[in-house]
This record gives structure tokens, sequence and C-alpha cells, in this order.
């Protein structure tokens, strides 16, 4: 899976900021964690990761959780999610957008293996 590419997608289709991409990515492909675990993966403060993190629940890429734990949707689902509200946002119409599609079943897998020890690949 080329991480670059769709980190790049996310910021090209969804216009995500470089920093909101790659903590979305983090979270979707390492599972549910807290601000401050974002922060030290991430490498930004935990104010920084926090300010982020509560934006990509403004955008639709994470659920809202109680306290400043974080965690993504099914990215089929968030994609197509994070693609709309931009369209809103930006007065653009809605439709398929198969780049965007296409982040979701890349990151599938992935977001799968990082909440279930059954779906682990070999």
């Amino acid at each position: 899976m080329n991480y670059e590419k769709i980190k790049n997608d996310l910021i090209t289709e969804v216009r995500l900021t470089k920093n909101q991409a790659e903590v979305f990515l983090l979270v979707v492909t390492k599972g549910k964690m807290p601000a401050s675990q974002i922060a030290k993966l991430a490498d930004l403060t935990v104010d920084e990761a926090t300010e982020i993190s509560q934006k990509l629940v403004e955008l639709g890429g994470f659920i809202d959780m109680p306290k400043t734990e974080y965690e993504a949707m099914h990215p089929r689902f968030t994609a197509v999610n994070m693609y709309r509200r931009m369209c809103e946002r930006e007065n653009i119409d809605f439709g398929k957008n198969l780049v965007v599609d296409n982040i979701g079943i890349a990151l599938e897998d992935v977001y799968d293996d990082a909440r279930t020890k059954y779906n682990k690949k070999m």
C-alpha cells in the first residue's frame, strides 16, 4: 500500500492539510488512541494533536469520543463522508469520486487489522 499516494489523495481530493492526513492515516492504521499517543507517533505537541484530531471530528473523519481519545470510522464510509462535507463547505456538487472511493478500499484491510486480532494478514 502506498501511504504517500493515499496521503496526497486525502490532501488533493478531500482537502485535508498534510498534518490532518497524517493523523487520520495514523489512527486508521493503528486504531483508537489518545491525543498524547498521536502526538508522540506523529511528532506533534499534545495541543497540536488535539487540535488536529478535533478538526478531523468536525470534518467527519473521526468519531466524537469522550475525553481526548480519537477513533476513525470505517474508511470506506469516512473517505466519502469527508469528501461530501468538503463539497458542502466549498459549494461543489457532490458526486461519485473514484479516487476517494479507492482511499476507503485501500485502507479497509489495515483498518480491520488494527481493530481485531482475527483479521491479521499472514
